[in-house]
């Protein structure tokens, strides 16, 4: 029935994530949507408290019913359940109607083709001071959001054309302000991971921390954040690992504090007790926007 609240919150639905209502947009209120559908405004709300139950839309007192995100808060597996149902439903009544196998698949792909899809990001990028602060980045981004990045460092703009999204660092987003024109520039909001931070400062008796990387230039950057985000009153070294070596301080640091691209040959000649991999976490805000701004890729 297409008066039904059902039927209205599944055409919404759609709206909303072929992005023809925007996060952040009103959506029409329930007496107009009402009139405009010829159906009452008790059908229309109970239809967006369906979605706000789905977490698509909020309700926000004086403006009315606001698109909170652009997909719903099912994972996968859950998608296709729903899914299968649907399509279930549907090949039973086509069938019904004396479809063949070959006509459902040829009215399948027909109107497959005629879909207005939305105009999904396919390629991303991080944005580091080096490579290495960028793989670092792209991997709290696939943690947190689940979206894979190429890593790509402050110097390679002439790059960034390859890409449909930048997830750039607030303080480099001056520098990327231009890529805006030809796709979405996505500022982020990191740090070091707090449970990190909690593990080094939990430690006893600590008067050296050493530092090791896979590149020098990275070196300064992280003792920077280290020295802000922790009051250690010890000192600290630091160095990258050279072929398959580590840095001579390694063996007299009380404690190692390493990167992700340095991990595989610490962990091979540093005892467990001895080590904490450095990991990003990004912000609450900054992993919204991402989920707002892309399907699950």
């Amino acid at each position: 029935m297409k008066t039904s609240a059902k039927y209205i919150a599944d055409r919404i639905r759609l709206m909303i994530a072929t992005k023809q209502f925007q996060v952040g947009e009103t959506l029409p209120s329930t007496r107009q949507l009402g009139q405009q559908l010829d159906s009452s405004f008790h059908t229309v709300r109970k239809a967006y408290h369906i979605l706000a139950d789905e977490g698509l839309i909020r309700s926000e007192r004086g403006k009315g019913f606001i698109v909170e995100r652009q997909n719903t808060n099912l994972d996968k597996a859950d998608r296709l359940e729903v899914g299968a149902d649907k399509m279930r439903s549907l090949l039973e009544e086509l069938i019904g109607y004396g479809l063949d196998e070959s006509e459902i698949d040829e009215l399948f792909q027909e109107q497959l083709s005629f879909m207005e899809w939305p105009d999904r990001i396919e390629t991303c990028a991080s944005i580091g001071e080096t490579d290495e602060l960028g793989s670092m980045l792209a991997e709290a981004i696939q943690q947190e959001v689940g979206v894979r990045s190429r890593v790509l460092n402050d110097n390679q703009y002439n790059e960034t054309v390859k890409y449909d999204a930048l997830f750039v660092p607030i303080q480099l987003v001056n520098k990327f302000n231009d890529f805006s024109e030809q796709g979405r520039l996505l500022p982020i909001v990191y740090s070091i991971d707090p449970d990190t931070l909690l593990s080094v400062v939990d430690r006893a008796a600590i008067e050296t921390i050493g530092l090791v990387t896979a590149d020098d230039e990275t070196i300064p950057k992280i003792i920077k954040e280290l020295k802000v985000s922790i009051k250690f009153g010890g000192s600290f070294v630091a160095g990258a690992t050279y072929g398959s070596s580590l840095p001579l301080f390694v063996r007299e640091t009380d404690l190692i504090l390493y990167t992700s691209e340095s991990a595989k040959l610490v962990e091979q000649k540093i005892p467990e007790r001895r080590r904490i991999k450095l990991e990003y976490r990004i912000s609450e805000q900054s992993a919204k926007t991402i989920r707002a701004e892309l399907w699950d890729q």
